[in-house]
């Protein structure tokens, strides 16, 4: 495999079913957040300004989560694994769902996870995130794959701090599964920050102003023994011998106390902090003002993923997320000097994290696989999937994706821009995209009378063929969009060739509320950590 970073549009299973991209053992960590439509926004891959919801990445995961012929094929699959462990346990959830939604789910999944573990190194881990809906059943799949032996922790997540859930207990934590490849793996210990009571309790001062606290050198009442000697005048069972007792003297880390007694001094400044157990309920959720938040309402913080990798990988190793989402693995990674590898099945998301990363990593380099990079590759995109297509297209303007697959859902919007022509009032742009071979100028009538409609002030068509010219007469004739920073065409077209050379809608004051821009990140070294 490369060493260059990458990223990929296309279903995780196929892209990892290339070998040549994807050789055995070549992976050292992976981290996914498989989405399931437990709930309402689940799988929502992100809200507009408006609290409007987008249902793209639910869609594009529409056929995949159902009991179809493709996951009857996935089970058949999975039957003729070599891992019998994982088709008798896969037969048994199947008795006892029936051929149900979880049951597609779990399937889908496991011929995943079995891919996943080929990839990984035999010193690798994998942190499978989910909620409680289909954790238990998970982690029975799990066992069954990466063995039972090789399960490390239960890591609970308090993802918020209240949750109302009516006549229930609020649900407000996450459950990450964590498992090693093989009896050794990579390990570094990560510590949280020591609470003020605690650090309170280093009370003592040298005269340099060094905090430190004492601590007990005897070893009375311990088992194993100690070391009988007596020291400067004090004669007990001591925890260390005469030889490891003097040299801590020289280095001033002794305590004569007026007793005549000798403690230990420990310093603050030494002090790594707390080693972090599998409760997680220092890392805060994304919230509405938070920096690092990018309009999508499941986006994991960066924190979250740092803390992960920081434990479960070194510098230079490569960490996968194959289920991408807005790149939060991803940025972590980079932000912790990683490899990184990122897979998602809708173009969009894939848009959204490579201007993720070149703006919180200016100068960064990676290879994007998949999405069009040409009008050849945009031409067979909107033939192979007209869906995915508008909303890469989307993605080219800066855009919220609108509506889903369901015919007259929209109305004829693809997508909005939102712009706030004052500073204040939020207002709209219409993006309308069309992927075929045959435009006319019914198309920009349709647009304008969506624009009115939707008392919005602008309408974008954005076209994989030249416009007609009257088509061109048409968008002129409806005027223009007039405020006191200028006037704007009220109707626009632009092509998919126009906008690989980088030409975007003439919008006043365009506002990014929607995906937040990141702060530019410093590439971090291993801190805090027990190497």
């Amino acid at each position: 495999m490369s060493m260059t970073n990458h990223l990929y549009y296309g279903d995780n299973l196929h892209v990892l079913r290339n070998r040549e991209a994807f050789p055995s053992e070549s992976v050292d960590l992976v981290y996914l957040d498989p989405p399931f439509n437990s709930n309402a926004d689940y799988n929502m891959l992100f809200k507009s300004p408006d609290g409007k919801q987008s249902h793209a990445q639910s869609d594009a995961f529409e056929d995949t989560w159902h009991w179809t012929q493709e996951a009857e094929d996935a089970f058949d699959e999975v039957l003729k694994c070599d891992n019998s462990d994982v088709s008798e346990m896969l037969v048994a959830m199947r008795s006892f769902l029936r051929e149900n939604d979880m049951m597609a789910y779990l399937t889908m999944m496991t011929i995943r996870l079995i891919e996943l573990k080929r990839i990984l190194k035999e010193t690798g881990s994998i942190y499978l995130h989910c909620d409680p809906t289909a954790s238990h059943y998970l982690k029975i799949i799990m066992d069954a794959i990466f063995g039972k032996e090789n399960f490390r922790n239960e890591i609970t997540w308090k993802r918020t701090s209240a949750h109302s859930d009516g006549k229930r207990w609020g649900r407000n934590t996450d459950t990450i599964l964590f498992y090693t490849k093989g009896k050794k793996w990579t390990w570094n210990q990560v510590y949280e920050e020591y609470s003020d009571e605690w650090i309170a309790r280093f009370s003592y001062k040298d005269e340099d102003g060094r905090r430190w606290r004492d601590a007990d050198l005897s070893a009375k009442g311990l088992t194993g023994g100690g070391y009988e000697y007596e020291y400067k005048g004090a004669k007990s069972l001591w925890r260390l011998p005469l030889e490891s007792m003097k040299k801590l003297d020289e280095e001033g880390r002794l305590h004569f106390t007026n007793k005549g007694g000798i403690r230990l001094k420990r310093y603050l400044d030494e002090a790594k902090g707390y080693s972090v157990q599998a409760l997680w309920e220092d890392i805060s959720p994304i919230n509405s003002q938070s920096i690092e938040r990018m309009g999508y309402p499941t986006q994991k913080p960066v924190a979250l993923l740092e803390r992960i990798i920081q434990a479960s990988s070194n510098e230079g190793d490569v960490v996968l997320d194959p289920f991408c989402g807005c790149g939060t693995t991803i940025h972590a990674a980079e932000k912790l000097r990683r490899k990184w590898i990122g897979i998602d099945i809708t173009s969009l998301a894939i848009a959204r994290i490579e201007d993720r990363i070149a703006r919180a990593f200016p100068g960064i380099t990676f290879e994007v696989h998949g999405t069009p990079k040409d009008m050849d590759g945009a031409a067979a995109l909107a033939l192979a999937d007209k869906y995915q297509f508008q909303w890469w297209a989307v993605s080219l303007v800066n855009a919220v994706p609108f509506g889903g697959k369901k015919k007259g859902a929209d109305g004829g919007i693809d997508g909005i821009i939102y712009f706030k022509p004052d500073g204040k009032t939020m207002e709209r742009a219409i993006v309308s995209v069309k992927g075929g071979q045959n435009v006319g100028v019914d198309m920009i009538k349709n647009l304008i009378t969506t624009v009115e409609h939707e008392k919005a002030k602008i309408g974008v068509l954005l076209s994989l063929v030249e416009p007609t010219k009257p088509m061109l007469t048409e968008a002129v004739k409806a005027g223009y969009y007039e405020t006191e920073y200028g006037k704007y065409p009220k109707i626009q077209i632009l092509t998919i060739g126009q906008l690989f050379e980088g030409k975007k809608p003439e919008v006043p004051l365009i506002d990014s509320s929607a995906f937040k821009k990141p702060a530019i990140e410093s590439r971090a070294t291993q801190g805090k950590l027990d190497l």
